[in-house]
């Protein structure tokens, strides 16, 4: 007897959840969220009005883009992020709807509910993606790891660190004047 088929689920079955249910799809699975916590939106305010400020003040043409914000990673119907930061430097990518392909730079903000998705398979999904940066900040680990456009081409910091920003030559975020 054959086994049964797994079921794939595409962009239409996120669109179909009920109003309030926030969930991500990657290679056809559905991942659900839970909602994030004062301190994790607090880490989202901190570090997207940083970069918001540095693209501001340079007449930057990216755009910096926080959550809830669709991200059709893959421009397929298997693959659809709601990554906690995106910076989109491309503007062809951005319609209505939200970011189709891969933004320049995400940012995820670890939960206890994401831990593994955001570690593992995110980070396989962005680079493969062509994400030109991931940035992963886990606050109960009080650690942010740095990727770059593999897995190799990595750094891991600290809350108490000032780290650049690898897209651009002259953003630098100092986690030590966060406060919670």
């Amino acid at each position: 007897m054959p086994l049964p088929k797994e079921r794939i689920y595409t962009i239409d079955d996120i669109y179909a959840l009920p109003d309030g249910t926030r969930a991500e799809l990657i290679d056809g699975y559905i991942y659900y969220m839970t909602p994030p916590s004062r301190k994790h939106q607090r880490l989202a305010f901190f570090i997207s009005r940083r970069i918001a400020a540095y693209i501001d003040s340079n007449n930057d043409s990216c755009e910096v883009d926080i959550a809830p914000f669709a991200v059709f990673l893959n421009n397929d119907n298997t693959n659809y992020v709601e990554p906690d930061i995106s910076v989109i430097c491309d503007k062809n990518k951005l319609d209505d709807k939200g970011c189709n392909g891969a933004p320049d730079w995400i940012i995820e903000i670890v939960s206890s509910s994401s831990r593994q998705t955001d570690y593992r398979t995110k980070l396989w999904k962005y680079i493969n993606s062509g994400v030109r940066e991931y940035w992963i900040v886990d606050p109960d680990k009080n650690r942010i790891m740095v990727y770059g456009k593999n897995e190799n081409d990595f750094a891991e910091y600290t809350f108490s660190d000032t780290i650049k920003a690898g897209i651009y030559n002259d953003l630098f975020i100092d986690f030590n004047t966060l406060e919670f």
